[in-house]
């Protein structure tokens, strides 16, 4: 029996968006809109449940069983090969049971093609047949590309190729350097598309439009570009939590940390609702967690200790050892990297004894990767504090909690084992300067440089606190200050030979380093306009900013309004 609903059933507050489908019941049409806008939101499972509840109330709707098919298989943020050999199986065979049952069902001649488009997103009912599922990427991709040609006013068609055109090579869209899509990207042609669709009233309130304009732009060499796109995004599907966060993706990297924060914060309220109404044990957890640690991420940036504290406890509280231990799909390898968080907010800002009485996890297995980082902080905060042995001990104990940490274990598109060959080298290059060793401690730092620079691309970055952050302190310590100087500018994007996802626009840390070099350098008119935007970002963070690093012990006072 279908259960009644009314106008006023108590639901998640998703914009307005519509897209009108056939059918007879006004709650079919209800429920499909909902599951469209989560698919666009990325809350795939939410979206199958909302696809279900349409068919519910009318089972010939056949869009909605496209619908489903869509949800379950890959996307932007989880590509076949993120998939574990059961998820993989049962996705599989649920899409390709939806379209086939698609066939007979009530449907217009554009859902009729998109359904055809689709099948070829699933072309084997094979799991282990990669080649395939690849290939599908790319017929797929063709499919909608073809079918937005031919609908060009149909907005949704735009934004379905558009998806499908970036997920031929997800993450992977842009070279950093030259600015020149990756090899393979079809970034180019989602582009036009999204660009075209933009310049309509309708494609400038779409949810999935200016959704995936963020993700095609942000690898790019203008992610500025996309700043309106986000801004029309802020607050349009209010309890979709993805999309309040997903502009601050375009925030950070255009050094407006205290809009990042803010749009994280939003999303954090979104996501608490979704956990009121349906629980913690679920994939949307992954998302959840991306949340708070952008703001953790952004808070840092700005020197805002108070805000980046609190939400990286929230987020370890979030992350039990109940929902870690889920096998499908394995949670533990999704979601128990972001657990110490709280670590890397230590030693961004120098709270030594806190890091050094930080305790290993009880179980140093199913957390791995916190076991490991916890080590490497309490390593960092020994040398800083001088105490070498205790440090040599520390940096010994993280090498063998690296050793255990499984390859499978990732933190978004980072392994935590690229992310922690970054401490390792941070590690050995702080210990060496603590032990007088400075050529040993900066070919380690330059080391770690290169490490973090290598990580493939992400937002949040992979690792948490820029490496030229503690390599410019040191050489100031040690009086090298035109090195310092490059080291800093090259962290504040002034230097055009970096990609330009390793830029961190007017952050406090570097502008307070760039700033003492300038001065010391008698580049007076520079420091000038530095101690401008140095005040600036002074002005909204909570602690004292003394040096880009806390490592550096040998501190210049403030020469700005802090």
């Amino acid at each position: 029996m279908v259960p009644a609903v009314t106008e006023a059933e108590p639901y998640y507050d998703l914009g307005t968006y519509h897209r009108p489908v056939d059918t007879p019941a006004q709650q079919a049409q209800t429920w499909f809109d909902r599951g469209l806008i989560w698919a666009y939101a990325f809350n795939h499972d939410e979206a199958i449940r909302c696809f279900e509840r349409a068919l519910q109330f009318d089972p010939d709707l056949t869009i909605a069983r496209w619908g489903i098919a869509y949800a379950v298989g890959p996307n932007y943020n989880k590509a076949w090969e993120a998939f574990d050999p059961v998820d993989l199986a049962t996705s599989l065979t649920r899409a390709r049971a939806e379209l086939d049952q698609a066939a007979g069902g009530r449907a217009s001649t554009i859902e009729r093609a998109l359904i055809a488009a689709l099948r070829q997103r699933f072309p084997t009912a094979d799991p282990e047949d990669t080649e395939a599922l690849t290939a599908g990427h790319a017929a797929y991709a063709d499919a909608m590309a073809a079918l937005a040609a031919e609908h060009p006013g149909d907005i949704d068609v735009q934004a379905l190729a558009a998806d499908a055109l970036v997920n031929v090579t997800a993450w992977a869209l842009w070279d950093g350097r030259t600015g020149e899509p990756a090899p393979g990207s079809r970034v180019l042609e989602a582009k036009a598309i999204l660009d075209a669709a933009l310049t309509t009233a309708e494609g400038r309130s779409h949810p999935g439009i200016l959704h995936l304009y963020i993700h095609a732009m942000e690898m790019s060499a203008t992610p500025q570009d996309a700043l309106p796109a986000a801004d029309l995004l802020r607050g349009l599907v209010p309890d979709a939590g993805h999309l309040q966060h997903m502009p601050s993706h375009i925030d950070v990297l255009c050094g407006d940390y205290h809009n990042s924060v803010v749009a994280n914060q939003a999303a954090v309220q979104a996501d608490r609702k979704f956990v009121e109404r349906s629980g913690a044990l679920n994939f949307y957890s992954l998302y959840r967690a991306h949340d708070l640690h952008f703001v953790v991420y952004s808070a840092m940036f700005a020197g805002d200790y108070q805000t980046a504290s609190s939400a990286a406890d929230e987020l370890a509280r979030q992350l039990t050892p109940e929902l870690l231990a889920v096998p499908s799909p394995p949670m533990a390898d999704w979601l128990e990297a972001f657990v110490p968080l709280r670590v890397h907010v230590l030693v961004r800002f120098g709270r030594w004894d806190d890091l050094i009485a930080e305790p290993l996890p009880a179980d140093t297995e199913l957390y791995s990767t916190t076991t490991a980082t916890i080590h490497y902080g309490r390593g960092v905060a020994h040398a800083a504090k001088g105490e070498l042995a205790q440090a040599r001990t520390e940096r010994e104990a993280f090498a063998a909690a690296y050793r255990r940490i499984p390859e499978s274990r990732y933190l978004f598109n980072n392994t935590s084992l690229d992310i922690l060959a970054v401490a390792a080298a941070m590690l050995d290059g702080e210990i060496a300067y603590r032990e007088g060793k400075f050529d040993d401690a900066f070919a380690h730092l330059r080391r770690a440089i290169e490490l973090d620079d290598g990580l493939p691309y992400d937002e949040p970055w992979g690792w948490m606190q820029p490496t030229r952050h503690a390599y410019g302190a040191l050489l100031l310590e040690q009086g090298r200050v035109e090195e310092a100087a490059g080291v800093y500018a090259a962290d504040l994007g002034l230097d055009p030979t970096l990609n330009r996802s390793s830029h961190h626009p007017g952050n406090v840390w570097s502008l307070h380093g760039y700033h003492e070099c300038l001065q010391r350098l008698g580049r007076d008119a520079e420091a000038a306009i530095v101690a401008q935007q140095l005040d600036l970002a002074l002005a909204r963070a909570d602690v004292p900013i003394v040096a880009s690093c806390a490592c550096r012990l040998d501190v210049a006072p403030t020469c700005c309004g802090g």
